[in-house]
C-alpha cells in the first residue's frame, strides 16, 4: 500500500517526496511501530490549499464553464459514544463514522443503498497511515467487509484497476499539512496534474477496461480521529464546455502541472480590485 502511494507521488509536482520507495524499501525502513515502518506514516509537513464555491449563476455569469465542478452531495459526521466503549481499533480510527457518512452522501446523491461506488473513478482518502486504507476502502463501500486485501491484491485501488485511489500520493507520500490536506484532496482530484490521471468522464487511455461510465464521480474522504469526518462525491455539472480560458492564461503556466513559488507579481494578476496594499506588502513570498 505505501509503495502504491509513493509510485503515484512521482510526478506530482506538489510532492513533499518524490522518491518512489519500493516495496522492500518501505518493509526496510525504521519501525515506528510494530506494523508500522517510518515510510508507512505520514510526514511533518507544512502547506496550504483554497477552494472557491459559487453558485451556478455565478459560473455562467463569468464564463467558467469550463472550470466548474460541482458538489453532487457531499456529509459530515461524528463519531459517537460507542467508539469508545468498544475495543475494536477499526472504530476508533473512524470506520463507523465514515462509512455513515459515505453512506448518507450517497443517499443523498440519488443512489439507492450500497450503490454508486462504481460510478466513482478516482478517489482521494485520508491514509495518515497505511493501514488506514485498508479500514477506509470498506467503510467507503468500494469492496465488501475483510475484502480490503483482495482489492489490493487484484490492483483495484491503482491505474488500471476498477478505482485509482489517492494518484496525488496520498498523505504519506505528497504530505499530511492537516488544516490544508481536506481541500489539497478536493484540488487533486478536481486537477488534471501531471499525474496524467484525467478524471469525471475525460479518462486516461487504458484506466478502465470497458467503456462505461465509471469514471463519471470523484469521492473525497478526509477524517480527524476524535473525531469528524467529511466525504464529497464530485463531478463535472451538465453544463460543463471544454476548452475555453483559464487559470494558465492568466498565470503563465498551468499550476495543477508545475509547482512555482508565488510573487507579488502573480498576485497582481489576480487580486481584487479591493485588496489591501497593507496586507500584500506585509505577504512573505
Amino acid at each position: 500500500l505505501a509503495a502504491k502511494n509513493h509510485a503515484h507521488f512521482v510526478k506530482n509536482p506538489y510532492s513533499q517526496f518524490r522518491n518512489g520507495w519500493t516495496v522492500e524499501q518501505v518493509l526496510q525502513a525504521p519501525k515506528i511501530t510494530a506494523q508500522l515502518t517510518k515510510f508507512m506514516c505520514s510526514p511533518t509537513s507544512d502547506g496550504a490549499a483554497c477552494c472557491i464555491i459559487a453558485s451556478e449563476d455565478f459560473v455562467h455569469a463569468h464564463g467558467l464553464e469550463n472550470q466548474a465542478i460541482e458538489i453532487v452531495a457531499q456529509g459530515l459526521e461524528t463519531d459517537d459514544p460507542a467508539a469508545y466503549d468498544t475495543k475494536s481499533a477499526m472504530e476508533v480510527a473512524g470506520y463507523g463514522m465514515s462509512k455513515r457518512c459515505a453512506d448518507n452522501v450517497f443517499k443523498d446523491a440519488g443512489f439507492a443503498d450500497g450503490e454508486g461506488r462504481d460510478l466513482v473513478g478516482v478517489v482521494e482518502l485520508h491514509d495518515c497511515f497505511s493501514a488506514n486504507k485498508l479500514i477506509t476502502y470498506p467503510a467507503l463501500g468500494l469492496c465488501a467487509p475483510d475484502e480490503a486485501h483482495k482489492m489490493v491484491e487484484r490492483g483495484d485501488n491503482t491505474y488500471g484497476g476498477k478505482y485509482v485511489v489517492n494518484p496525488s500520493g496520498g498523505l504519506e507520500a505528497k504530505g499530511h499539512a492537516l488544516g490544508a490536506t481536506d481541500l489539497g484532496m478536493h484540488f487533486y482530484i478536481t486537477s488534471e496534474h501531471s499525474i496524467k490521471l484525467v478524471i469525471f468522464g475525460m479518462q486516461a487511455p487504458g484506466l478502465f477496461d470497458i467503456p462505461d461510465k465509471r469514471g463519471k464521480f470523484g469521492l473525497v474522504h478526509n477524517i480527524g480521529i476524535g473525531g469528524a469526518v467529511v466525504v464529497s462525491l464530485l463531478c463535472r455539472p451538465e453544463f460543463y464546455k471544454a476548452g475555453g480560458i483559464d487559470g494558465q492564461a492568466r498565470l503563465g503556466y498551468n499550476h495543477a502541472y508545475e509547482c512555482r513559488p508565488v510573487t507579488l507579481a502573480d498576485i497582481d494578476k489576480v487580486k481584487s480590485k479591493k485588496s489591501s496594499k497593507f496586507v500584500l506588502q506585509h505577504a512573505k513570498l
